[in-house]
């Protein structure tokens, strides 16, 4: 396994090399965007691409089958579901004589290199391909099918494989492609389902995909609240069905009115006989007596348009993956490109396929603990955590140390969830909890009130913060007032779930704590801002969120202008940090994106004015977006460069502009947001016990960290901020500025 960082690209550094993109196997949301940046990526560097049409079955079919790619050609399917060349589980490509015809056509066109998108057997067939490469050249010469020239010109095939599938099922890679809009899916219709379960207090099986996989029915199970689970990883004891029966009693008699169960397609009893959603069904109806639906998404999981981070991610991974090959080397094996955090990962394509295949025979075995170990981190840990908060046997507060929880700062979607996850594991583990209402204010008034269990039920899928919020940062004089609150209020422990106001607010208390008893207390801070402007944390609660509603405008506003020729100049949120502007362009297919941090010059000015005008006047361009982050510069305003586009288009398009606003803060959050709020929330918590059980005074915030919730001391996550414009030193998102010019901007 190795993280590196992300490559440049030379435009023509490539020249004369040529290479061969597909997608096989199952379609994902996302393929396209992993298509459209190894073609770009490709001409960018002056190689030759072919797009290699319905999979394998295309190599061998040969002609038109296999035909080159332009940069049009990749144009307008960013936000396209499906693979636009098609996909096919060829048996043919299985045999020999339909490798010897694939090899011929690939050779033929001068391809050695391929980018296959696809699943585990997808990947197999491409190693297999590529290991009897040299046997199948040599036959073809024999044949006279291919020239002695031919052959010495092509000595190996070089491959990266990315994985495309749903189920996010590859061992060694955290998410797959299309895993996070399926997610997405089933997280509104689980929303969705539970609202009319309520009203009429029913209870619904759902089953979701996932084979031998269950990364989508447990993440989608803790990420919509839902009462129980049953996932092929974990297959439950005899006598599982009286005891899911016993727990949905218990939730009901906690005050829910509505159950829901979530079933993977692929779940098995530890017999090994699948577990069926009729059963399941059957099953609560006769046991409690209560009338249960059955709800079977299928394939509208498959479908649709893919989330945001299913067109960034897959676009980053195609750079990464066509700049491999262009530099690859006879002595590097196949890899599998896929994503460990933040970080972009290879492992090498035999291991990670290899792991896979081996689930499916370590569950027969019962060896669950070597699955949950090939699984990840995250899936253990959402495994845990929602075995804990789904059974409700404890639903009032204890008699121990009572911890308080808090939001600061602006509002973020996913703050409620992030105080639910508290509460509910709180009281689960024997403590009473707090709520306070509207911030730091709120704390020094003492405006708090003890959470029941019940009293947080149904925040999983709620926007705004419930218990409120305010921007407010204590003066060092209010510093008596809060201590004073939170010794009067017996307060052991305290979560401040908030994004830059909140961290300095606790890092002020921090350096103050010496003067006040009641500030001596463990203190974590939860970060929560859509920004995603905080220090130790690679990703904040919120961020996503806001992040698909500036791609959603985006979508919105390409389609408003497709029957004209139109510049678009669009502001986002995220003050002095770029996030959600490079992020959203990258993801939206915007040409051009403005950044405080990389400053706007005149001389880029005049530069990208003289582009835009040579793209529509030579290169049949009808449309132009530019995004800009609300703060990227105080003199060249969205007004201004809106004016300056319009002035040098001389009428060859009309200029308009969106600043899209405080809506980015609001909606339900995505499942992205809600799976981060509950683990780093997990983690505080068991941290804050910790503390309170070692007399441990220090003040954390939690972060996630290369795939990895990670513990940092206030004090030290402050040292590594641009105070000045509240954010980072350092952003992992900022280099792939670089793979937005070349993917997203052709050159004039």
């Amino acid at each position: 396994m190795q993280s590196f960082p992300t490559p440049e690209v030379w435009p023509g550094s490539a020249a004369g090399k040529t290479i061969g993109v597909l997608t096989s196997g199952g379609d994902a949301q996302g393929m396209n965007a992993a298509l459209r940046a190894a073609v770009r990526t490709a001409l960018f560097a002056g190689a030759r691409p072919y797009a290699i049409m319905e999979g394998y079955q295309g190599m061998i079919d040969g002609g038109d089958g296999i035909r080159p790619f332009a940069w049009e050609d990749a144009a307008g399917i960013l936000n396209r579901g499906g693979t636009v060349i098609g996909t096919f589980r060829s048996k043919e490509f299985e045999t020999r004589p339909g490798m010897l015809t694939a090899a011929a056509n690939l050779v033929n066109r001068g391809i050695d290199r391929l980018v296959v998108i696809g699943g585990d057997g997808s990947l197999t067939g491409l190693n297999q391909f590529a290991t009897q490469w040299p046997s199948l050249l040599d036959e073809l010469a024999a044949a006279q099918r291919i020239t002695t020239e031919q052959r010495a010109a092509h000595p190996r095939l070089a491959f990266a494989g990315l994985v495309g599938s749903i189920d996010n099922d590859m061992v060694g890679t955290d998410t797959t492609i299309g895993a996070d809009s399926a997610l997405h899916r089933i997280q509104e219709a689980i929303d969705a389902i539970s609202s009319t379960a309520a009203s009429h207090q029913r209870c619904f099986v759902v089953e979701v995909m996932g084979r031998n996989c269950g990364y989508l029915a447990l993440s989608a199970a803790v990420s919509g609240g839902c009462d129980y689970v049953l996932v092929p990883e974990l297959p439950p004891a005899d006598g599982w069905e009286q005891a899911m029966c016993e727990q949905l009693h218990r939730s009901r008699a906690a005050g829910r009115k509505e159950s829901i169960v979530i079933l993977a397609e692929g779940a098995r009893t530890r017999s090994g006989d699948p577990i069926s959603a009729e059963h399941v069904r059957a099953t609560i109806e006769s046991t409690l007596h209560e009338d249960t639906r059955v709800t079977i998404l299928g394939h509208v999981q498959r479908g649709g348009t893919p989330s945001v981070y299913d067109r960034w991610a897959p676009t980053w991974l195609g750079y990464e993956a066509a700049t491999y090959l262009l530099n690859s080397t006879s002595d590097e094996p196949g890899v599998v490109f896929g994503f460990r955090g933040e970080n972009v990962i290879r492992v090498p394509l035999v291991q990670a396929v290899a792991d896979t295949r081996s689930v499916p025979e370590l569950i027969a075995k019962g060896r669950y603990d070597e699955v949950l170990a090939l699984r990840g981190n995250e899936f253990q840990a959402l495994a845990r955590i929602f075995c804990e908060v789904s059974d409700p046997r404890q639903t009032v507060a204890a008699a121990g140390p009572r911890i308080a929880v808090m939001h600061a700062g602006a509002l973020s979607p996913g703050m409620n969830i992030a105080a639910k996850t508290a509460v509910w594991l709180g009281i689960s583990r024997g403590y009473t909890m707090v709520g306070v209402q509207d911030g730091f204010l709120g704390l020094a008034a003492g405006n708090m009130a003890e959470l029941t269990w019940k009293d947080v039920d149904g925040w999983n899928q709620a926007g705004g913060a419930v218990l409120g919020t305010r921007r407010h940062i204590p003066e060092i004089e209010e510093l008596y007032a809060i201590s004073r609150s939170l010794e009067e209020n017996h307060i052991a422990g305290l979560l401040v779930i908030g994004g830059w106001n909140a961290y300095e607010s606790v890092e002020l208390i921090n350096n103050e704590r010496s003067r006040y008893p009641g500030l001596q207390i463990p203190i974590l801070c939860v970060p929560a801002a859509i920004d995603n402007n905080l220090p130790s944390t690679a990703m904040s609660i919120g961020a996503d969120t806001a992040l698909n509603v500036v791609v959603d405008c985006i979508d919105k506003v390409k389609m408003s202008a497709s029957a004209s020729q139109r510049c678009f100049v669009i502001e986002t949120m995220g003050r002095d940090c770029g996030y959600l502007a490079l992020m959203g362009g990258f993801a939206g297919g915007a040409e051009q994106v403005y950044l405080n941090e990389t400053r706007i010059t005149l001389e880029d000015l005049r530069a990208d004015l003289t582009w835009v005008r040579n793209s529509f006047d030579h290169h049949g361009r009808s449309f132009f977006l530019a995004v800009r982050n609300e703060c990227a510069n105080p003199n060249y305003t969205t007004d201004v460069l809106a004016r300056l586009f319009d002035e040098e288009g001389q009428g060859r398009y009309d200029t308009r502009t969106l600043t899209i606003g405080h809506i980015q803060q609001g909606g339900s959050p995505t499942p992205a947001d809600r799976l981060l709020a509950i683990r780093l929330t997990d983690a505080a918590m068991t941290t804050v016990a910790e503390q309170i059980s070692a007399n441990d005074k220090v003040i954390y915030c939690v972060g996630s960290q290369g795939g990895d919730v990670v513990m940092t001391e206030i004090n030290e996550a402050m040292k590594h901020v641009d105070s000045l414009h509240q954010r980072p030193s350092e952003e992992w998102w900022l280099p792939l500025k670089s793979v937005l010019d070349c993917v997203n901007r052709e050159r004039a």
